[in-house]
């Protein structure tokens, strides 16, 4: 008997420079940390976590940021170059090809401009709604729910532990991927196919 290959399913949560307001003139959104947790879906299981510091070239993390994210300008200056962190997530993660998800469309959407900005190679699979999931908008149909509810308040309807820092990419993503496995083990998290060919640039 053949043994079934493991489900493997990237769960994103990026954190990027931000402002209380505006950003300053000639700033923009960037990524400054890629948290990554990979779930195999048939065993039900989060498998492992990571995360990936970014190193912003068109803004900076403002003292506002820093208080969201706990990160620090001198923390990111040690990151890699956004090209650098797509080929981690290409290389290592398979996201060319692994079907990922994230709660919400701000990861997918963010990693879309980034990667036109930076004329960088979108890491992840194509067609975007063939191997990218809404977490959020999943979990809100599964519950039945008017509004889509922030992470932290859908990990309190599901009677799970918020379990780290919120806003820490890391450990958003390792929150993320618990709520992902009690939609599946509720039957409510669609089933998603590894993606054939490559990344389109």
């Amino acid at each position: 008997m053949r043994r079934h290959r493991p489900s493997l399913l990237n769960v994103i949560d990026v954190e990027a420079t931000c402002w209380d307001g505006q950003p300053p003139p000639g700033s923009v959104n960037e990524i400054i940390e890629i948290g990554l947790a990979v779930v195999d879906v048939s065993a039900r299981r989060r498998v492992s976590r990571n995360r990936i510091l970014v190193r912003p070239v068109r803004s900076a993390v403002s003292d506002f940021c820093t208080e969201l994210t706990g990160l620090t300008q001198a923390e990111v200056d040690r990151g890699v170059a956004f090209a650098e962190a797509c080929r981690i997530l290409v290389e290592e993660y398979d996201a060319g090809q692994r079907p990922w998800a994230s709660w919400g469309e701000y990861d997918r959407r963010q990693f879309e401009r980034q990667s036109r900005a930076d004329g960088v190679a979108y890491p992840f699979g194509f067609p975007t709604e063939r191997t990218h999931t809404n977490a959020k908008a999943v979990f809100t149909e599964a519950h039945g729910l008017r509004g889509k509810p922030g992470m932290a308040q859908a990990l309190r309807i599901a009677g799970l532990p918020l379990e780290g820092r919120h806003h820490r990419g890391e450990d958003d993503a390792w929150n993320i991927a618990a709520l992902v496995l009690d939609l599946v083990a509720r039957g409510a998290w669609p089933v998603t196919e590894p993606v054939v060919g490559s990344p389109r640039p």
